[in-house]
């Protein structure tokens, strides 16, 4: 279910992919079955392609990779998790408008930009 600018997370990659990323990276925790990710998902797709280089996006499906939402509290699906430096900096959980989600992700690298 990834699309281009989408990485395919899994409990095996998540460290490398996530965690030691220079950039910061958005994690979708979703499921095939949660109607509320399917909703989310093409904002989540749309804002991977507009902030390609800025922001790293993947997604992870709790039903095949159990290990990592536990280690993170991931409590209920769609949650969106934001990485940076190895850290979650930030969290959304819902479906969400695409606008919010957007100005969630800049509102973290305009901090970061002033660090």
């Amino acid at each position: 279910m990834a699309a281009d600018n989408i990485l395919t997370l899994t409990d095996d990659n998540f460290e490398a992919e996530v965690l030691r990323s220079p950039l910061p990276t958005l994690v979708d925790f979703w499921a095939v079955w949660c109607a509320p990710c399917r909703q989310i998902a093409p904002a989540v797709e749309a804002l991977a392609k507009e902030l390609a280089g800025q922001v790293r996006v993947g997604k992870m499906d709790i039903d095949h990779n159990h290990h990592t939402p536990v280690r993170f509290d991931v409590r209920s699906i769609p949650t969106l998790l934001l990485f940076s430096g190895g850290k979650v900096v930030g969290q959304l959980v819902g479906a969400v408008p695409k606008a919010k989600i957007e100005q969630f992700i800049k509102d973290h690298l305009a901090k970061v930009a002033k660090a």
